[in-house]
């Protein structure tokens, strides 16, 4: 009797047990699978870190290769609007402040202006019309606060 009783426990122990090693190695299987998924998430991971790296730098190098494009700009306007005072200096001052009274933007009259020899620009704007005279001055002042303000 004990025989049949141990028998059947045996028989009730193998199926659980061998149960258990498949589940065990399903388990496993499934851990290998995770791993290996870890292993390429953090691998896309790592690979996304150095592209955006590379988008910083870029991001970096264009905003140096701006700042100096405007620089540029800025030195070529400034040139042209020494080069545009010394030919109104060479005018009639009659003539260069109806030529200015005709400008449409006040802006470019007041550059022309600030370049040019203060005695000069002062003959000058006795004949340019008055309400372009407001303008320019409003402007020039402007200009005046900016580069005692940036200067040391």
């Amino acid at each position: 009797m004990r025989f049949f009783i141990a028998l059947s426990l045996i028989s009730i122990l193998i199926p659980c047990s061998l149960q258990a090693q498949v589940e065990e190695r399903e388990a496993r299987k499934e851990i290998k699978k995770l791993e290996k998924l870890k292993a390429e998430v953090e691998a896309l991971l790592e690979e996304k870190r150095k592209v955006l790296q590379k988008i910083k730098e870029e991001r970096e190098k264009l905003k140096k290769e701006r700042e100096a494009l405007e620089k540029l700009i800025k030195e070529a306007r400034a040139e042209r609007y020494k080069k545009l005072a010394k030919v109104f200096e060479k005018m009639d001052p009659e003539l260069a402040g109806q030529k200015i009274s005709k400008f449409t933007d006040p802006k470019e009259a007041a550059y022309i202006i600030y370049n040019m020899k203060e005695r000069k620009a002062g003959q000058v704007m006795n004949y340019i019309d008055p309400e372009m005279v407001d303008k320019i001055v409003r402007i020039l002042t402007d200009i005046k606060l900016k580069s005692s303000e940036s200067s040391p």
